[in-house]
């Protein structure tokens, strides 16, 4: 990382520039350029959660010695708490409740929730789930803005992956790319890149070619593109007969787009929004004025967007492969919405997690080698219509490259007969909480419709 990296971030001398480039260099060497920046920020906005930080410790002193500026927002405003729900307590650091209750005291916040697969983030809590009144919080969405899963289901007898492993693995490696640089060698097109909105604002019409170069590519960290194994349980709400088939499950955002678009509006409802430096980012835009305006508008193109690049895997993979879907399963879970709770309209941010109101159908994945599972809303009100959007991290990704090794992985997808290609460690089922225990502290948030076992894995090599 060089200092050109940074023309963009606010520090508040040119020392904390440089502590911070010191910090980056020697610890996070292996972390994409992107991760950096949003490791950076959260830093600046939250120093008090960094100042016993095993490697940004110094960043967050030097910024923490300088006297803080009162705020109306901190006297008049702030409340002193709030309650929220929480499923799967005992499974959830301390961390991340403790974001949760600081989210809790903004004067919009109404009612909150932590999923059991919550664990600290960047704003809100990653399993956050915060409904406001007529306000949005660009960083209760997330920079990865409409990240989503999407499952194809194939009828195709149990035994067709083994025999097609070869063709399954060239196709994913020559119709899927992931990461930050580069796109797919190949034309691809999609409605959406002809939607008007991309003329709403400079912003979006800047980001227009952006979208395009992107289009039906992946992230990084977590990100796949799998083939795997489908069983249907009997009463579904997926009008499909009991028994096994084959799945396409993707999981991945509005790259690019997205991500300048969070940057873009959290930097202005920073500026509008003057809260104590440990909260600032969870700065808000009000619906009623032009920013949270251009916001609402910018979120929903990319979250429409997000969803054409998984509408772009699944076309050209089974295009390739002569495959034909009879059934699609879909679901956001970084995206805001607008809902009505308890007769009131609220913006319900759901920051890693997945909406399950009654009946609605969505994707809660596993890990690398675990299964992940379909299930159906309950409609519960306590937890704002909504469930965990997979295992959840127990482990940051520096912690599991310190201590998980390559041959560990190795062995851990042998035992489980699963392919990958690329990946890392850093996403290796031992990094994630067991998706078992998770689901089963979440029995009334959702039920279980079938499972997805992944068999032939594609994600970004780091």
């Amino acid at each position: 990382m060089k200092g050109k990296h940074l023309r963009k971030v606010d520090f508040p001398s040119d020392i904390a520039k440089s502590v911070a480039i010191n910090i980056i260099t020697k610890h996070y060497k292996h972390v994409s350029m992107e991760e950096k920046l949003e490791i950076i920020k959260d830093v600046l906005l939250n120093p008090e959660q960094y100042v016993e930080h095993e490697h940004m410790n110094s960043l967050a002193r030097a910024i923490v010695g300088k006297p803080k500026i009162k705020t109306d927002y901190e006297v008049h405003m702030l409340k002193h708490s709030g309650d929220f729900s929480i499923y799967g307590q005992r499974h959830i650091s301390q961390n991340a409740i403790l974001q949760m209750e600081a989210a809790m005291k903004l004067p919009i916040s109404v009612k909150g929730a932590l999923m059991p697969d919550a664990h600290h983030g960047y704003g809100l809590p990653i399993g956050g789930v915060l409904a406001a009144n007529n306000a949005v919080i660009p960083f209760g969405v997330g920079l990865d803005i409409g990240c989503r899963m999407a499952l194809s289901i194939y009828a195709l007898p149990e035994n067709y992956i083994q025999k097609k492993e070869y063709d399954l693995q060239k196709a994913l490696r020559r119709y899927t790319h992931f990461g930050n640089e580069g796109t797919l060698d190949f034309d691809v097109d999609h409605e959406v890149l002809e939607r008007p909105e991309f003329q709403a604002t400079e912003l979006l019409k800047r980001l227009h070619g952006k979208a395009w170069f992107q289009l039906g590519s992946s992230g990084t960290g977590n990100h796949f593109v799998e083939f795997g194994n489908v069983e249907i349980h009997s009463d579904n709400n997926l009008n499909l007969a009991a028994g096994n088939y084959i799945g396409l499950l993707s999981h991945s955002g509005s790259r690019g787009m997205g991500a300048a678009i969070a940057a873009t509006y959290t930097k202005i409802a920073t500026q509008k929004c003057k809260l104590p430096r440990e909260l600032q980012s969870m700065a808000w835009l009000n619906l009623d004025d032009e920013a949270g305006q251009e916001y609402w508008l910018s979120m929903n193109l990319a979250g429409d967007y997000a969803k054409a690049c998984h509408d772009v895997i699944h076309r050209n993979l089974e295009r390739v492969m002569g495959l034909e879907a009879i059934c699609k399963v879909e679901n956001h879970h970084n995206f805001a919405w607008k809902e009505i709770h308890d007769g009131q309209e609220l913006i319900v941010h759901r920051k890693g997690a997945t909406p399950a109101d009654k009946g609605e159908l969505g994707i809660i994945p596993g890990s690398m080698t675990s299964k992940g599972y379909i299930v159906s809303g309950l409609g519960l009100e306590g937890s704002l219509n909504s469930a965990s959007h997979g295992a959840g991290r127990k482990m940051s990704r520096t912690e599991a490259r310190e201590s998980i090794t390559k041959s560990y992985m190795t062995s851990n997808l042998a035992e489980h007969k699963t392919m990958l290609i690329g990946g890392s460690v850093e996403e290796c089922s031992m990094a994630y909480k067991d998706i078992e225990v998770v689901m089963q502290s979440q029995q009334n948030l959702v039920n279980v419709e079938g499972s997805f076992t992944p068999k032939i894995v594609r994600m970004n090599k780091s």
